[in-house]
């Protein structure tokens, strides 16, 4: 069953795009098999269900959320 928003939108298909800086190489991201820039920007696609989670671990990461855009559908 799709959620909807009070508006009456579907949201469990929406996918957003975060532009991300500043990300560092630290104890967490250590466990990954690739390493982290230092600079410039970073895209991450991330659906609704988890912006929350995504935008805790960025920041866990040393990252800075610069935009957050919504990706169409089509």
């Amino acid at each position: 069953m799709l959620a909807q928003n009070a508006f009456g939108s579907q949201t469990t298909n929406r996918i957003f795009l975060y532009e991300v800086e500043g990300l560092r190489q630290n104890e967490t991201t250590d466990q990954n098999n690739y390493p982290i820039r230092q600079s410039g920007s970073t895209f991450i696609k991330v659906p609704y269900s988890r912006m929350n989670e995504e935008m805790q671990r960025i920041t866990r990461m040393g990252g800075k959320i610069v935009s957050i855009q919504p990706l169409s559908a089509d």
